[in-house]
Order: structure tokens, then sequence, then C-alpha cells
């Protein structure tokens, strides 16, 4: 709203007014706004928490080898988050923008989504929360509207990047007019671009419509697992907060580039117009989770819940998906991906050993950051574990550290990957 403000005060003249159409100083100042609503909304929003018993009551201390009782803590705290993003989102951003429309469906979906959820858990005292099939049939829906969008939207196009040979060297350019595309970004390939419809090609004369038809489904597939992969991850102080605020900012920057025509032809990437609306998006989503982390830090104040970790993990996976970067979300999401494997592993191979009736299972606990704080002591004496390292425990904020390190080697990987092909 403030820009459209001050866009029209600059028609005017009035001093300083031309500043809010600069990306940077909108982002930085989403960025600046966001950590100071969600340290300032927390603090209130934490202590109406604990007046009306909003709190977590399901915590089992005996996973915590330290002995640290968690049950009491305020939970439902992505709500700081959303406003924290929302707000700044509104105040900064074009709203007339398609791709920040459809950054805001997703934080609103999905806060309503794992809102239910966590309402389930505390208010009607069902651990479960939200039956497991609705929270996917939300995810799906919600991949379904931002992949159908993508397709029919016809602000959202983008300028293929090209290679030519001129005076013996290549150089990329990018095509004059603005068009559809089904190209997306892979990692380590000469060129950068795969083409849904060339996978399709056995269709014929239909490739192309079949092409977004499997574009749709891949943008279904990738936020319902980016999703429940942030869901995995929230299970420590700090963890998901912490690794999603750097993931974010890697998506920060991969918008910008993607954004920036020179920076476009320096990776040799599509130039994408409009996709700079998601720089403040993410700059205000980054501020939202640290200012979440003055609070969610060990030992935590307040728990995100279900609210938090869907809506997080929703987050990254459309804004990846916008800019034509999701199949970098392996790598960015490294973190995710692994927690997800590991419960994925040790489901399988429990019920294969249940087949034959052997009680067996992979790790010592999954996720797989409970694997490092699981000690002997706590381990099932009849059950058979493949991988009984490390034998030794950590602290829960030593693990969320070193998953945040891992986290920040994996972002860079992901943005020199490039230039790596």
């Amino acid at each position: 709203m403030l820009y459209y403000l001050f866009r029209f005060l600059d028609q005017f003249g009035i001093p300083g007014s031309h500043i809010w159409s600069y990306i940077s100083f909108r982002a930085l100042l989403a960025l600046i706004l966001s950590l100071v609503i969600s340290i300032w909304v927390g603090e209130k929003f934490i202590a109406y928490l604990k007046r009306k018993q909003i709190t977590e009551v399901q915590r089992d201390e005996k996973i915590d080898p330290f002995g640290v009782n968690k049950i009491g803590v305020p939970s439902m705290g992505g709500v700081i988050i959303i406003l924290a993003i929302l707000v700044p989102v509104l105040l900064l951003g074009r709203m007339r923008n398609i791709y920040l429309i459809l950054m805001i469906v997703t934080t609103v979906w999905l806060g309503l989504l794992g809102g239910l959820d966590d309402y389930i858990k505390i208010f009607r005292h069902n651990k479960e929360g939200l039956h497991g099939k609705f929270k996917i049939i939300g995810q799906v829906g919600l991949g379904f509207i931002v992949g159908l969008t993508l397709w029919l939207s016809p602000d959202a196009k983008i300028n293929e990047n090209v290679v030519i040979k001129k005076q013996a060297q290549e150089v990329v350019v990018h095509k004059t007019d603005a068009e559809k595309s089904l190209k997306t970004t892979i990692p380590f390939i000469k060129g950068h671009n795969l083409d849904y419809s060339d996978i399709m090609g056995f269709m014929g004369d239909y490739k192309y419509a079949a092409g977004w038809i499997l574009f749709v489904i891949m943008t279904i597939f990738v936020v319902t697992a980016v999703s429940n992969g942030a869901n995995l991850n929230d299970g420590m102080d700090g963890m998901c907060a912490g690794n999603s605020a750097i993931i974010g900012v890697a998506i920060g920057i991969l918008a910008y580039v993607s954004s920036h025509l020179e920076y476009a032809s320096y990776l040799n990437i599509m130039y994408i117009p409009g996709t700079q609306e998601l720089v403040v998006f993410m700059c205000a989503f980054v501020g939202a989770l640290i200012g979440f982390l003055w609070y969610n830090s060990y030992p935590a104040q307040v728990f995100m819940g279900d609210t938090g970790s869907l809506t997080i993990g929703g987050i990254i996976a459309v804004a990846a998906i916008i800019i034509h970067k999701e199949l970098l979300l392996p790598i960015l999401c490294g973190i995710f991906f692994v927690e997800s494997l590991s419960v994925i592993l040790q489901v399988w191979y429990y019920k294969r050993g249940k087949r034959r009736g052997v009680k067996q299972r992979i790790f010592k606990r999954t996720p797989i950051h409970d694997n490092f704080r699981t000690t002997p002591a706590q381990m099932e004496p009849d059950c058979r574990y493949l991988l009984k390292r490390p034998r030794g425990v950590a602290h829960e904020s030593k693990i969320t550290v070193r998953f945040w390190i891992i986290s920040i080697l994996l972002a860079v990987f992901a943005i020199i990957t490039l230039k790596i092909r």
C-alpha cells in the first residue's frame, strides 16, 4: 500500500518519494519491519498464550537425555511468523504482482491448515491433530492452485536465455518478448534448462498441454514434500526457524538475480520479470524467522507448531517454483530432504521386519535429528538397530547449530551450482 502511495506522491515531486521504487530499499525495510514486529508481537502473544493456557501438552521429556521438561511451553507461535510476514508485505509490496499474490495465498492457506491442526491438538486434546489425509488434501489443493495459476495467468511469463556465438565467443542473451515457458533451471547441466514439454514429447501434438499438466503435478509434489519436510524438522528449539531463514536468504538471492537482466545473463538463467517482489517477501520471511528465534532459541519460550512449520515449508516451495528453481530444492532444502527420507526409510524397514516377525529399525530414532540425542538406555533392548552411531549424545542446542551450519553450506552450494555446469 505504501508503495502505491509514494508512487502517487512522486508525481508531484515530493522529495524522497522516488526511493520507494527501489527494490533494495523496500526489501531491507521489509526485513527490519518484520524483525521488529516478530519480536514486539512475540512478547505480547506469548503472554496471551500463557494466560489462555494454549500450551504444549504432548511433548515427551523422555526423548531428551538431559531431562528438559517442555510441557507447558506455549504453542501456535507460527501466528507470530505469519503476522510478521504479512504486515510488511502488504505495506511495502506491489499488490498487483501475481507472484506476490501467490505467496500471500500460500501463507494464509497453510497457516489456516496448520492452525487447525494445532487447534485440534491443544483444545480437543487429540495428540494426532488433524488427520493426515486432510493435511495432504490441503497441501495438494494449494499446489494445484499455484500450478494452475502459473499455467493460466498472462502475467506469469519469462524471457528465456539463449546462447549465441559472437566473434568466436559464446554470449548469453534473452529473448525480447516474455512468454509462457515450461523450462526450469537444472543444476550441473550446460544450457541449464529442462523443458517439461520435452519430457512429454511422446505425446506428439499434445506435448505442450501434457507438459503443463506435468508441471502442475510437480508443483503439487514439491509443495507437499517441502511443507512436510519443514514440519518434520520442527523438533528442536530453533531448528526449523534457523534452517528456514538460511534457505530464505538463498531463495531471496536467486529471486533477485532472476529479476535482474544483467545478472541473469551472467549466470545463464532465465530472466523472470516481476520476481523482484519475491525479494521483498523473502526479506520479510527471513526477518520474521530471525525475530521468532528471539523466543524460540534454546530454551524455547514458544513453539511454532504446525501453524508455523507447514507455512514455512510451503513458502519455500512456492517461491522456488515461481523462480523456476524447484530442481535445486533437494540441495537447498537438503536438511528437510534427509529428515523426510529418514522417517520414510525407518517406517519401511520396521514394517519389513514386522512381516517376518522381527523388530528392527535403521536409526535409533527419527526424524534424524533425534538420532543424535538418543542414548543406548533409551533404545529398545528387543529391537535390532542397523545403525547405532553416534553412541554418545549431543545437547539439542549443539545439534541445532550444526544443522544450521550444514544448511549454510547447502545454501551456498545451491547458489554456486548456477556456475557449475
